[in-house]
């Protein structure tokens, strides 16, 4: 999009482009997401920014009505393959707050100077500052959901100092923390005085655009591993929850099937989520494990207009707009899973999966990790998968060169075309595979991961 494109989807509030881009006024020192109900400021007074970090670091203070730093990410670090995808989808994983930028650099093959480059050439913000946003969001999340000290809050959220947490959240909000944690709702205000990490951070997974949860739902209750997983409710009030294996520790994640829309011509809406943690800092990681496997940051507007135009697809985008792509919440487990299947991948919870210190009811443990596995299990298929993706000959984290795993997965010795295809679809979220038999014609190109599930979603296709 120019600028007067753009300028023009913030007169009309379209919520289309959250996240997609972000507009600054110079007059006021605030930047928002182009859906923001405030009066429209003069196009003269506007500046454009692909991140809200690049908005930040021109001086530019987060809009407390529209709360821009809230938007899902960018639909572009959803899909594109390449280094700034890659990078987008690894700095949101926590790896600058773990391991720095030359961590950063180490897991995507390039040098520090050239990612430094690269993002801030097309993003206008570096790794440093578009980690450092993402630190602020977090720390406005546990300060507004939570009863947590204000300085245990600094370093869950990733900041190396108090200090340093002060001033970002005075330069980003133009507040200080407490009167940040004053400024929420009365209901966060009521919820934060028992919501601790033990008992729970309550989350909204934010997503753009319409969201058919029935049908995920009822691909990760078919799907459900016992001990691992479990669906529970009704359909359409069906919470899954799930163990999780994360940097710091772990966790248990709950997820609602109930959806929640907002206003405007172009709503979007809300999964409610809670996230129970045995360390704070493992806050961010968990939340962008629970979008990529819910599908939360895809454009469906972009997904819809491409599959609508086809005629044998136009109908089923009608009857179900917005359908998403599931990815998975451990890129490894789903690897395991997919060359196993539910009923062995039970199994081999029991015999291998670490159990956790305290249990939650049906979740008992965590899914064995493939170093584990390629110990206790060396031969055959899934001997050879685990072994390759405990030495790193196979990588399916968010920072992955799809095209390097798909060759990567080719040989490992057991794997069909069938089950490669599942890895790339669901481990590395391509939205792009075509497995072999379907008849997936270049039209529906870059989409075919999501024209084949809403023939799924149809019955026309197992």
């Amino acid at each position: 999009m120019d600028e007067d494109s753009r300028y023009e989807a913030v007169r009309s509030r379209d919520a289309r482009f959250d996240g997609a881009f972000f507009f600054a006024v110079e007059t006021t020192g605030i930047y928002c997401r182009p859906s923001c109900p405030a009066v429209t400021p003069k196009r003269h007074n506007v500046r454009f920014f692909t991140t809200a970090a690049a908005a930040q670091g021109s001086g530019f203070r987060a809009c407390r009505r529209c709360r821009p730093d809230a938007v899902p990410g960018s639909a572009d670090w959803n899909v594109r393959a390449d280094m700034v995808g890659r990078a987008m989808r690894l700095i949101a994983d926590g790896v600058v707050d773990r391991e720095g930028v030359a961590g950063l650099a180490a897991r995507l093959g390039y040098s520090a100077r050239q990612v430094q480059r690269q993002l801030t050439g097309e993003l206008g913000a570096g790794p440093v500052a578009l980690a450092r946003a993402q630190r602020a969001h977090a720390a406005r999340v546990l300060l507004q959901t939570t009863g947590l000290p204000v300085t245990e809050i600094a370093f869950a959220s990733g900041f190396a100092s108090v200090r340093q947490f002060n001033d970002t959240v005075r330069s980003v909000y133009a507040t200080t923390p407490s009167g940040l944690r004053a400024s929420a709702p009365r209901a966060g205000r009521t919820a934060a005085r028992t919501a601790t990490p033990s008992a729970g951070i309550p989350l909204r997974l934010a997503h753009r655009g319409p969201y058919q949860a029935g049908c995920v739902f009822d691909l990760l209750e078919r799907e459900a591993v016992p001990g691992v997983e479990e669906v529970s409710g009704a359909p359409g009030d069906r919470t899954y929850r799930r163990t999780l294996r994360l940097p710091y520790g772990t966790g248990i994640a709950a997820v609602g099937e109930r959806h929640h829309s907002g206003t405007g011509a172009h709503p979007g809406g809300w999964l409610d989520a809670r996230v129970h943690l045995t360390d704070p800092r493992d806050l961010t990681t968990a939340v962008q494990r629970l979008r990529r496997l819910f599908d939360l940051d895809a454009d469906p507007y972009a997904v819809d207009a491409r599959l609508g135009a086809d005629a044998r697809l136009a109908p089923l985008v009608a009857a179900r707009p917005g359908l998403r792509s599931p990815g998975a919440a451990d890129p490894d487990e789903l690897a395991v899973r997919a060359l196993t299947g539910r009923d062995e991948a039970a199994a081999l919870v029991l015999r291998y999966g670490k159990r956790l210190d305290a249990p939650c009811g049906a979740l008992t443990h965590l899914f064995p990790e493939p170093g584990v596995l390629a110990e206790a299990e060396p031969e055959g298929p899934l001997g050879a998968l685990t072994a390759a993706l405990a030495d790193g000959t196979v990588r399916l984290g968010p920072g992955a060169d799809r095209d390097e795993a798909r060759d990567a997965l080719a040989a490992v010795p057991g794997l069909d075309a069938r089950t490669i295809a599942t890895i790339r679809t669901r481990a590395l979220g391509d939205p792009d595979v075509a497995p072999p038999g379907p008849d997936t014609p270049d039209s529906w190109r870059p989409w075919r991961s999501y024209a084949l599930n809403h023939l799924r979603a149809a019955g026309e296709l197992e």
